[in-house]
């Protein structure tokens, strides 16, 4: 079924319950989330290399061809269940060549990994939210920073938002085993052997999971943009071919750009990845904070919580050798929400530069 006609005719109007644009080509999750959107309202078009520029213009800016993007459709499509009827095609619309997906309604509601969404307005709902349900005389401070989590769900891009559920899941965690984790007050480390040992594993988590977060954007960035994936690094036969396909050597790539990093270097890591120090975020205080959080990290993953040489050279005068590191849950609260908001603050940055498509906007 050729499609060109009706796209033509449709090019030009306002998003609405039946169409979105989006200007670059989304990770495959965020295709699979507008389909099933779609497909549980009243159907509708996705149109890609096209963005709205306020006031209900539209800037029609052509889609890269550089990726494949019924690949990234094919993906999308094998993670909703059941599939709707779906077509898509690349047209040219005076003289850009973008890209079509045309969503009829289904009967039967589209889920897309357990999650039913549905289009309302030129808006996506999520019809079964996993909300986190915290007590209700739990730490008030935990609380506060939930709700500021949600806040920053809202026009996320998906590595943002997959952090964000993460660090919801922490404080769950630790409104959960508050007897353990803080026994006597938020303010002082638990006196429970298991409790300092699950402290550094939430800890070591959320650490963790901000660099799996800046490697997700750098993957939204590489398929939004291409060119930024250039570069005169080689790579080998072998890791090309562990690739099924364009989408995964991305993704591998995006997760390389990460050494730097995992190995505590943050000024190496915003040297060596244009695609962030661009942003103009992370400035030297930043860095150096962030450093700190990793070296912790570190320590909690690699030393047992007990402090070496290094370790002191980003805290000296601080600690003592080989003593045991030990923070407060209100103190791992602080870090926590430190790098929500960091992320919060690049996600924004990297969404207007590169025009990144966004889940909840």
């Amino acid at each position: 079924m050729d499609i060109t006609n009706e796209v033509a005719q449709i090019i030009g109007q306002a998003e609405s319950s039946t169409l979105e644009y989006k200007a670059v080509l989304p990770p495959s999750n965020n295709i699979a989330k507008l389909i099933s959107s779609f497909a549980n309202a009243d159907g509708g078009y996705i149109i890609l290399g096209v963005s709205e520029a306020g006031q209900g213009n539209i800037e029609i800016n052509g889609l890269s061809e550089e990726f494949h993007a019924n690949t990234i459709i094919h993906k999308a499509l094998d993670i909703l269940s059941p599939q709707p009827q779906v077509y898509y095609q690349y047209v040219v619309y005076n003289g850009k060549k973008l890209y079509a997906i045309k969503i009829e309604k289904s009967d039967i509601l589209v889920v897309v990994e357990d999650k039913i969404y549905k289009r309302l307005g030129a808006q996506i709902l999520l019809l079964n939210p996993s909300e986190i349900q915290l007590k209700v005389n739990g730490d008030l401070r935990i609380k506060i920073i939930n709700k500021q989590l949600e806040e920053y769900k809202k026009k996320a891009t998906n590595a943002k938002c997959k952090l964000i559920e993460h660090y919801q899941s922490i404080l769950k965690i630790i409104d959960d085993l508050a007897l353990m984790l803080y026994p006597i007050d938020a303010n002082k480390p638990t006196i429970n052997q298991e409790g300092t040992i699950l402290t550094r594993i939430l800890f070591s988590s959320f650490v963790d999971n901000f660099e799996t977060y800046l490697s997700d954007l750098l993957y939204e960035i590489f398929l939004a943009n291409p060119a930024t994936l250039k570069s005169k690094k080689q790579v080998t036969l072998e890791e090309v071919l562990n690739c099924s396909d364009m989408e995964e050597f991305v993704k591998y790539c995006a997760k390389e750009k990460l050494v730097k990093l995992q190995k505590g270097s943050v000024k190496g890591f915003i040297k060596e990845n244009k695609q962030i120090s661009d942003l103009g975020v992370l400035n030297e205080s930043k860095q150096n904070e962030i450093e700190k959080i990793l070296q912790i990290r570190h320590l909690y993953s690699h030393r047992n919580g007990f402090v070496d040489e290094k370790f002191l050279q980003y805290f000296a005068g601080k600690f003592t050798l080989n003593s045991e590191h030990q923070m407060s849950i209100s103190e791992i609260c602080d870090k926590l929400y430190y790098l929500a908001e960091i992320t919060d603050q690049i996600d924004s940055a990297a969404t207007a530069k590169y025009k990144l498509a966004q889940i909840n906007k």
